[in-house]
């Protein structure tokens, strides 16, 4: 969901009212009458207005040449009326050679259609970013840029909706819907503006994917491609909100006390600002205020007023059910390429279910998926070579901009037919770091097989047969919501984009950290798909967090990086080994009161034992021969979701005595065998 984009722009003498009235006859000879007035005046205007969401990803376009925007495109603004009388925002970017025609690309973004200079967003046609297409190719080959507050944000009029419902039967004055306002935006571009060739694609990462694909349901016929990267899709089950009914504490609370309403059209706020936690690690300022009321009172009336129900909601109900985008994706004529990022923090679970939801409801419709080693956005901007000390070998992100999203555009928008064929799933295989193709995901030859755990904390494709007088047939920890486990083993606030590959060993040698291991492998094991945790458990409270973690553990010889140390130098920090690394490579909890129903929650009869399974993530990943497979087991993951007081309580109105240890078990007996289900490849 938090997006942002980033650029610095030259302001240029103000050209004179008789020279924008000549470029106002040439680019709008079609343009109503009644909107010449407005659409001069805001050629006449530059102001200032919001620096957009923090860089919470790296979207921001790849650094390429020197830029000479200015020499190829005018910037132009207009308030484009939709069927109710609300005007939005929209700022326009075309290319001066007039000798052929070009098809429109589009973003729709509720962090502010400006350009960032100076440290803020300015609006005005004085203002031109760095670059305004994807990635360079889409400026040298030549389209018509769009760019659009959505309703209700910053210069356009209307009522912003938190993830607008699709279907609203008691829609408020000033409320809308993203596939009319769609609609209406693309019927007036080409009504209005010239030398377009009837074509409109539209792209955006997070929640301008979210746009994305509201915008492309009931399909305006124009609008021929359509690119959801990293899209919004279910706030609820694994975006952003909750994962496993268990709320993301640290990322929502950093991005609601930036991210708030202003009265508009406006262009406040100017900059986005970075909450003050007067401490360095998140972690203690979270234990400090300990309950969800108690940290929400940190945040000021204004900021709450979004937060709020985040926190208020804590089960799937109407709030989310009605936000949820998945099942009204249909009559969807576009081209769509769904993009994601195999540790994207935010919104991992997006593309997945964008995809299948296309797939199901539109059969006939070119529907392809693409998914690399990349944080939240990091195919836009970022090499893609690493993430933290995890090597990827090659510039993955500099490939899908050339090689998959240039081409996947130029094709259904321009008719230019690709070097190679665009695959309906294109996936980058970790661990081997190698690009992946198959018809579908998940791919037909991936075959589900548990890995089980077993006494003293062994992992392998047995089921465990332990006797009763060898083995209890259960391990145990004692969890203390008020010590909980944390999520990084370094000082942070925020979400560091790195924890998704962090190394787990602070994690691995507590006493409330549960962990399970394989033997060397001797041969490659890939898995392509979902990762089900099938566990059996109990808890001496009445509610309970479970949260998995999968682990790539390199072997003790694995070679490092860096430079020997020097004889006669300074005694440096010590250095990092990759040699026993545990990588993460998915980890997610379940709220263990959500176990049946996210619906409805049920609590635990102490010391009963349940069956718990859940859905902890989709990857594409190659344990290497030498390494190992790990698992790791815990009850708390702080402050990246929020603490379970282990009594089954209104988690938002608990009490600081709610808070109370407990005693948790996992079953590795023949008759309750944990473990993780996996989708295997056959091996190469």
């Amino acid at each position: 969901m938090h997006s942002g984009t980033r650029g610095t722009s030259a302001t240029l003498a103000r050209p004179s009212v008789h020279r924008l009235k000549e470029m106002m006859s040439r680019l709008l000879p079609r343009l109503p009458g009644a909107l010449v007035p407005v659409a001069l005046s805001l050629l006449l205007a530059s102001g200032a207005t919001h620096a957009a969401a923090r860089d919470v990803h790296d979207d921001t376009p790849a650094k390429e040449a020197k830029n000479d925007l200015r020499e190829r495109y005018t910037k132009y603004e207009f308030q484009i009326p939709m069927r109710d009388g609300v005007r939005l925002f929209t700022v326009v970017y075309v290319p001066k050679d007039t000798g052929r025609s070009y098809p429109f690309l589009m973003q729709r973004t509720p962090y502010s259609a400006g350009v960032h200079a100076g440290e803020q967003l300015h609006y005005g046609v004085n203002f031109m970013p760095k670059q305004i297409g994807p990635s360079k190719e889409f400026e040298d080959s030549g389209y018509i840029f769009v760019k659009q507050d959505v309703r209700g944000r910053f210069m356009s009029e209307g009522k912003w909706q938190e993830m607008t419902p699709h279907v609203n039967a008691q829609r408020r004055a000033g409320e809308g819907n993203e596939s009319q306002d769609m609609h209406d935006t693309v019927d007036w571009l080409l009504k209005n503006v010239p030398n377009n060739n009837g074509k409109v694609g539209i792209l955006g990462i997070s929640y301008p994917g979210f746009y994305t694909s509201a915008s492309i349901i009931d399909s305006h016929p124009a609008i021929k491609a359509a690119s959801p990267q990293a899209p919004v899709t279910d706030l609820y089950m694994g975006d952003d909100a909750y994962h496993g009914g268990a709320f993301m504490l640290a990322a929502n609370f950093d991005f609601y006390a930036a991210f708030t309403e202003e009265p508009n059209p406006t262009p406040l706020p100017k900059t986005w600002g970075d909450f003050d936690y007067g401490v360095p690690d998140g972690y203690d300022y979270f234990l400090h205020r300990l309950t969800l009321s108690n940290i929400a009172s940190s945040l000021s009336d204004k900021q709450r007023v979004l937060f709020a129900p985040m926190i208020e909601h804590t089960a799937y109900d109407a709030f989310w059910q009605s936000r949820n985008i998945a099942p009204h994706l249909k009559n969807v004529k576009a081209a769509v390429l769904t993009v994601g990022g195999w540790y994207d923090a935010e919104d991992a679970q997006g593309p997945f279910t964008t995809y299948h939801a296309i797939r199901k409801y539109n059969p006939a419709t070119f529907n392809g998926l693409v998914v690399g080693p990349w944080v939240h956005g990091g195919w836009a901007g970022g090499d893609g070579k690493r993430l933290g000390r995890v090597q990827f070998d090659a510039a993955t992100g500099e490939h899908f901009r050339k090689e998959i999203q240039f081409p996947f555009f130029e094709q259904y928008l321009k008719g230019v037919k690709p070097g190679k064929p665009i695959a309906e799933v294109t996936a980058f295989e970790t661990g081997t770091n190698v690009w992946r193709q198959y018809t579908a995901w998940p791919p037909q030859a991936a075959k589900p097989r548990i890995l089980y755990f077993g006494a003293n904390g062994g992992l392998g494709w047995q089921k465990p047969d332990t006797a009763a007088d060898r083995d209890s047939g259960y391990d145990e920890y004692v969890s203390d919501p008020k010590k909980p486990v944390p999520y990084i083993g370094y000082p942070a606030t925020g979400v560091p984009k790195e924890y998704m590959v962090s190394d787990q060993r602070f994690a691995a040698t507590r006493p409330d950290v549960l962990v399970y291991q394989s033997a060397p492998l001797q041969e490659d094991v890939t898995i392509a798909g979902p990762v089900t945790p099938k566990l059996f458990v109990s808890t001496s409270g009445t509610d309970a967090d479970w949260v998995v973690k999968l682990i790539d553990v390199y072997p003790d010889d694995y070679p490092d990086e860096g430079e020997e140390r020097q004889r006669g130098k300074d005694v440096p920090a010590p250095r990092a080994t990759m040699a026993g690394y545990q990588q993460l490579v998915r980890g997610n909890p379940l709220r263990g009161k959500f176990r049946n129903s996210f619906e409805r929650a049920e609590p635990f009869v102490p010391g009963k034992v349940e069956a718990v399974n859940f859905h902890l993530g989709d990857v594409l990943h190659t344990f290497r021969r030498g390494h190992r497979i790990m698992v790791q087991v815990q009850s708390s993951w702080f402050p990246l979701i929020d603490l379970n007081p282990q009594t089954f309580t209104d988690i938002p109105s608990a009490r600081p005595e709610d808070f109370r240890k407990a005693t948790q078990r996992i079953y590795h007996a023949p008759e309750t065998p944990s473990g993780l289900q996996l989708l295997v490849l056959p091996p190469r």
